[in-house]
């Protein structure tokens, strides 16, 4: 197992002369083992003439070397893009499909490389704020090649420029797609690099290329991400109401820990309490346990009073129904992600009184989507070894 040390040592320092000669490639594959079956993945070769995922891989890690806007980061910055670019299509492996008349494709090949990412870097002790940079980048990395072509999610440039600047840094990203296009060989090269420039362009006219969109509050943020049609600069009426902390995270990574110890006056809505109340297994009949957590949520709500709803959340799509319950209600919503290495989660799990196996919990890691800036009023992501 390679540490995050020995992995940020596999970066290349820029050169003018840079080529995919700089990179140390089969330490790169035993760093990542994954990346071995890249060699024997097939891509449509439309869009991929150059072959295989590993060919495609290298030629687009040798692109973003030769990139001038490369050596102008900072070694984090550099770090963060490198791996991305190594690591972007790591899942093609997994989501390969075979369609009519022998098409290939890889669908959703990108939230699936950053799930991959996330275990793989976790695994190496990486920083939880870098570790998330390089799997935000992965997830979208070829959201610039279509945010002017077409609307894909029906939402226009400007609401994925905004959105985006508050998940990844717009200028890796910029450089990260630019990797991607030139690092294969298909027709319409000079077509995409023109969606991704105009992306750019898009993103420095609303002052984002480097940080966040500027928004008039977090209210209006938050509201405006989940589909509201109002300006960024409009500042949104807000009615008093609770202020609630959605807990999120794997079973033994600390939040009772971390509640007990920062918030340990407010009441708590769990769903381990509510299996508990009762009688249930981890497990046994979620949507009994879950309507129970629940109604009490919505008591504390009604009162407008600040509770702390402490449960896993892994996904976003779990986070999703326990945020919007709140926001329909009027809360303002913050976020606490936490986490701990494999060892100390399986020796905590060991030790708890608790129906939840260590095989079980180790499964849940397939599912773990760390939460992202956009889903609440406030996140905060840490680490409880």
């Amino acid at each position: 197992m390679w540490s995050w040390k020995q992995i940020a040592a596999l970066v290349p320092h820029p050169s003018p002369h840079s080529t995919c000669d700089a990179v140390d490639w089969a330490a790169c594959l035993e760093a990542f083992p994954q990346l071995e079956l890249a060699k024997t993945t097939p891509q449509d070769p439309i869009y991929h003439a150059e072959g295989d995922v590993w060919t495609h891989t290298q030629m687009v890690v040798a692109a973003l070397l030769q990139d001038s806007d490369y050596a102008l980061l900072t070694n984090e910055e550099r770090e963060t893009l490198f791996l991305s670019a190594l690591l972007h299509d790591v899942a093609k492996c997994s989501t390969t499909q075979i369609g009519e008349g022998g098409r290939i494709s890889q669908p959703g090949h990108s939230r699936r490389g950053a799930l991959d990412a996330r275990l793989m870097l976790w695994e190496a002790g990486a920083p939880v704020a870098q570790r998330e940079a390089i799997c935000r980048l992965i997830a979208v990395h070829q959201v610039p090649f279509f945010a002017f072509a077409d609307s894909r999610r029906g939402v226009s440039p400007e609401f994925i420029v905004r959105e985006l600047s508050w998940q990844v840094d717009l200028q890796l990203l910029v450089q990260l797609a630019r990797a991607d296009i030139r690092g294969r060989i298909c027709p319409d090269v000079g077509n995409v690099l023109v969606n991704i420039e105009l992306f750019k362009e898009l993103a420095l006219e609303e002052g984002c290329l480097r940080t966040p969109r500027s928004f008039a509050s977090a209210e209006t943020a938050v509201r405006y991400f989940r589909g509201a049609e109002l300006h960024p600069d409009y500042a949104l009426h807000e009615e008093p109401g609770s202020h609630v902390i959605v807990m999120c995270g794997l079973p033994a990574s600390g939040k009772n820990r971390w509640v007990a110890q920062h918030h340990g006056d407010l009441p708590v809505v769990s769903f381990d309490d509510a299996r508990t109340e009762l009688g249930l297994r981890h497990g046994e009949n979620e949507g009994a346990a879950a309507h129970r957590a629940v109604d009490k949520a919505k008591s504390l709500l009604r009162a407008k009073a600040p509770f702390v709803w402490n449960a896993t959340h892994l996904s976003r799509q779990m986070r999703g129904k326990s945020v919007d319950l709140c926001l329909a209600y009027g809360a303002q919503v913050e976020l606490v992600h936490m986490e701990a290495s494999r060892p100390t989660l399986l020796a905590r799990n060991s030790q708890r009184d608790t129906t939840l196996s260590n095989a079980t919990l180790l499964g849940m890691l397939h599912k773990w989507e760390v939460p992202l800036p956009t889903e609440a009023h406030g996140l905060q992501l840490l680490v409880n070894e």
